[in-house]
């Protein structure tokens, strides 16, 4: 007999008037009738969807439980519940996929377990790559009109006139943030030189 797929449900509501019980409710009996097992629920209540990561320590959590393969399918109502931006939703789905978990999510009747469901992860693996594509092409079409107008790319370089007042600078115990200040120039200029500084002595 087969083992029952454990289920973990990701939950949210954009505001704390809102609850969360009718996701959890309907998404428990989808996993019922499946016959997989609710090992987890993950909630952000009161969190928007349009936060990353970072500010939803639910999601941050549900990822990080997939990493460790704690359950095998991560369950959602809709796909908005996920993310609101397009970025976000990609990279969501592309982790749980590189951790080997599948998604269902219920209002877009999305379930990669099924093999028809599968063609969403290679759908946006897809997109991943053109978007990828697309921003090196513009990168590099920056770059060679920033040349073609002349600009110099690279690291700046200073004169050496410059490059002694720094010296001096520091040597009398100027900081590194105060000498860039005083002279005008970028904090990464005087680092390199203290840097240089150092590795004569």
């Amino acid at each position: 007999m087969a083992k029952a797929k454990r289920a973990a449900l990701y939950v949210r509501v954009s505001t704390d008037s809102q609850t969360v019980e009718n996701q959890i409710r309907e998404l428990r009996q989808v996993a019922e009738r499946r016959g997989w097992e609710v090992v987890d629920v993950y909630n952000d209540a009161g969190i928007s969807g349009a936060k990353g990561r970072n500010g939803r320590p639910g999601l941050d959590s549900m990822l990080k439980d997939a990493s460790r393969r704690r359950f095998d399918v991560a369950m959602a109502w809709a796909i908005d519940r996920l993310g609101r931006s397009l970025t976000d939703l990609l990279h969501i789905i592309q982790h749980l996929e590189a951790c080997g978990v599948d998604l269902y999510l219920d209002q877009q009747s999305i379930d990669t377990t099924t093999p028809m469901g599968k063609l969403v992860f290679q759908v946006t693996g897809a997109f991943a790559e053109f978007e990828r594509t697309m921003i090196r092409q513009r990168v590099k079409a920056g770059l060679k009109r920033a040349v073609a107008q002349g600009v110099r790319l690279g690291r700046p370089t200073i004169d050496s006139a410059t490059e002694r007042k720094v010296r001096r600078q520091l040597a009398k115990g100027t900081g590194i943030l105060k000498t860039a200040k005083l002279l005008g120039l970028g904090t990464g200029t005087v680092q390199r030189i203290s840097r240089e500084l150092h590795a004569l002595r």
